[in-house]
């Protein structure tokens, strides 16, 4: 009976809310490239939001993305400081831009007074992070940061067992995932360029696998990262059989791998990769004093999981394990549910689903792992007081 009790909280949560549409929640996105597209799909689809306004640095691409997703009404610029300079009645906007765009183009919204929805990963470096959480305060407006996984009732389930108690204390984590073929390039070379993405793994699929341990041990601070970073795949011309020019654009990681300090005693153990000549670099683990949990990786890893958590225990003296369900998403989508955790916000004076606040210590791991590799030693991690 309180297994299904369980089950039936989390369909309480996809019950659908009734949503007043007297009113039109004023949106608009920044940059439409692919990312983009979901940002457009799931705001066209709620009655209560209006896509007011695109920009892009790309002539002609925000026309024809306003075109494609039936935005035709949408005003057009060609810069976030064109479009901050011009719209003055947002309630918000979807920062979708390429990484190294993240930090001016939400330090821009933020200070004109406009609730922001950012793309992961937060930003590039932390330094950036720093600058933009001081907009933030200054502002008093929303951030949020676009980790959609959080808003699946299995990643929740992870957090719940921690918190429960069922592992003890936490005091090791193993961030799994990564790709066997996996370098974004489908899009162009946005994602692999030093001055368009800034970081490679790391901070795309990366960020992800942070989140989901860190959120589930109450995101910990980070005190030491020992580092390293390569891209032995992504600079091979073989690798892009239509595009070997690629390989000469390369300018990011495609692996990383950390052993990192946090608060609390707890160690993380972290690798990742978007190449590599394994299937995956393994499940996530969390180990606590009275049980583990494994959380099994997938074949292309973007941050979910699609088999049942494993927990492992002792109990009498015998050892067990035994499976936690997969808990079936009958909802929208996870997109949708964080663009409309977004969009409640704005409406209800709500706050950031995922905050500024915890997503600082992911980017300060990531920057970590960054320094750390390009030195070839350990460091501390420092955090600037906002």
């Amino acid at each position: 009976m309180a297994k299904a009790a369980g089950l039936d909280a989390f369909k309480e949560n996809q019950e659908e809310k009734v949503i007043d549409t007297s009113k039109k929640v004023k949106i608009a996105i920044i940059g439409t490239g692919w990312i983009a597209e979901s940002h457009a799909v799931c705001y066209t689809e709620m009655e209560d939001v209006e896509v007011v306004a695109l920009a892009d640095l790309v002539p002609g691409k925000a026309e024809a993305f306003a075109k494609k997703y039936g935005i035709e009404n949408a005003r057009i610029y060609s810069s976030d400081e064109e479009l901050f300079a011009n719209e003055k009645d947002l309630d918000g906007v979807s920062i979708c831009t390429y990484n190294c765009q993240h930090a001016p183009c939400t330090i821009h919204a933020l200070d004109a007074g406009v609730n922001v929805m950012l793309e992961k990963p937060f930003t590039v470096t932390l330094d950036e992070a720093v600058e933009v959480m001081k907009a933030e305060k200054r502002s008093g407006k929303i951030l949020t940061i676009g980790f959609q996984p959080r808003m699946s009732a299995n990643m929740q389930k992870i957090k719940e067992i921690v918190e429960s108690g069922e592992l003890g204390k936490v005091y090791y984590l193993q961030a799994g995932g990564g790709r066997r073929r996996g370098i974004p390039t489908p899009f162009g070379t946005t994602f692999i360029e030093k001055e368009t993405g800034g970081i490679g793994a790391v901070g795309d699929i990366g960020s992800y696998s942070l989140d989901m341990l860190l959120n589930a041990v109450g995101y910990p601070k980070p005190l030491t990262v020992s580092g390293y970073k390569s891209n032995f795949f992504g600079t091979r011309p073989d690798y892009y059989p239509n595009h070997p020019e690629y390989a000469e654009k390369f300018g990011v990681d495609d692996f990383a791998a950390a052993f990192v300090r946090l608060e609390n005693d707890i160690i993380l153990d972290f690798r990742i990769s978007w190449a590599e000549h394994i299937d995956t670099c393994g499940d996530a683990i969390i180990l606590g004093t009275e049980g583990g949990l494994r959380i099994p990786s997938t074949e292309c890893w973007n941050g979910e999981f699609n088999k049942p958590l494993t927990i492992y225990k002792t109990v009498a003296g015998s050892q067990v394990q035994y499976e936690v369900p997969l808990i079936p998403n009958n909802g929208p989508t996870f997109f949708y549910k964080k663009l409309r955790a977004f969009v409640d916000a704005i409406k209800e004076g709500g706050v950031a689903t995922v905050p500024s606040s915890e997503i600082i210590y992911n980017q300060a791991i990531i920057d970590g792992i960054v320094k750390s590799a390009e030195l070839g030693r350990e460091i501390e991690v420092e955090i600037p007081e906002i």
